[in-house]
């Protein structure tokens, strides 16, 4: 159990840290809900009801489009695309280990490797599609979210709801999401342009602390 922890402790800490934060977002967004609810002449709802409100939909999935578009984005782009100095980026010199062409050969190498044809480049694709079909599934869910979240809104103030169609158009849904997506590539932009001046050392995504700003990759 004490290797198991010790090889897994950074996918570990980060679960736990997001069930503590996600545990917060429950627990503060009820108590939000709930305010709003009573403020528009509506009821308090418990917890089970509260996990199936547009509310929490939206506010649940419009976070995690974000970082899967993000995440997505710079797996793909860092396939093209370059910053000399950045820990973030390939090297110019000649390809990288990531270039070089699958073998069945090699020692260990995972089963759609061997077995070649489609499923290889399924699975030499695989992070990048899984990240943007995650990032899609989130898209539409924080588009229900939003939209039963309006609607909600609608019937308290006795107006009449929106079809899919009408908000498709309205304006909270985009800018739901682009006041997101702006940070995350924000967010993006400042480890690749940082990581070519600064360092923390010990880290895998700063380069060594006496490398110079003009040493590409990791």
């Amino acid at each position: 159990m004490k290797k198991f922890f010790y090889h897994n402790s950074l996918s570990i800490v980060f679960l736990l840290l997001f069930i503590g934060a996600f545990t917060g977002q429950i627990f503060f967004g009820i108590e939000e809900y709930n305010k709003e609810l009573i403020e528009n002449g509506g009821h308090a709802v418990t917890m089970s009801n509260y996990l199936t409100t547009g509310h929490f939909i939206e506010a649940t999935f419009e976070n995690w489009e974000s970082e899967f578009l993000q995440m997505g984005l710079l797996v793909w782009l860092t396939i093209f695309l370059k910053q000399k100095g950045s820990s973030e980026s390939k090297g110019f010199d000649g390809d990288e280990k990531v270039d070089r062409e699958p073998s069945a050969n090699r020692k260990g190498a995972p089963w759609p490797v061997k077995k070649g044809g489609v499923w290889l480049w399924l699975y030499q694709n695989s992070l990048t599609i899984s990240l943007f079909l995650l990032f899609f599934a989130s898209l539409i869910l924080h588009f229900y979210g939003s939209l039963k979240d309006e609607n909600e809104t609608n019937i308290l103030k006795g107006n009449p709801p929106l079809s899919l169609m009408d908000y498709l158009g309205d304006s909270r849904f985009w800018f739901e999401s682009f006041q997101n997506w702006q940070s995350e590539f924000l967010s993006v932009f400042a480890i690749i342009v940082l990581s070519i001046f600064l360092r923390q050392k010990g880290s895998s995504q700063s380069k060594p602390v006496d490398a110079s700003h003009s040493e590409t990759g990791d």
